[in-house]
């Protein structure tokens, strides 16, 4: 298993922590996915706005339409209350996995 398809397991988790640093619109989340991974993370927009849209149903983020100076409108995404109450739980769940894995190796 790549390091890429371990890293996806994990998606949902890094899209919350991304939208908490700020709103973001699709191809800045792929950008900061793909930089803060030193290019092994990348995610595709057929993996991203289906993942976007799953996290919008169950509420942990929400969207919004802004004009953009140099384009075409795009759609900003933010990370709601619930969202920020499941990027602690996951934070959690993953450092506890983590923690456990050390032991390990």
């Amino acid at each position: 298993m790549s390091r890429s398809e371990q890293i996806k397991g994990f998606s949902e988790l890094i899209l919350l922590a991304l939208l908490k640093e700020r709103d973001r619109y699709g191809y800045e989340i792929t950008s900061e996915m793909e930089e803060k991974s030193d290019g092994i993370f990348k995610m595709k927009e057929g993996s991203l706005y289906p993942a976007l849209k799953k996290l919008e149903e169950k509420e942990f983020i929400k969207s919004y339409w802004k004009d953009s100076f140099d384009g075409p409108r795009r759609k900003y995404y933010y990370i709601t209350k619930i969202g920020v109450t499941e990027l602690q739980k996951q934070k959690n769940q993953f450092e506890n996995l983590y923690q456990i894995i050390q032991r390990f190796i």
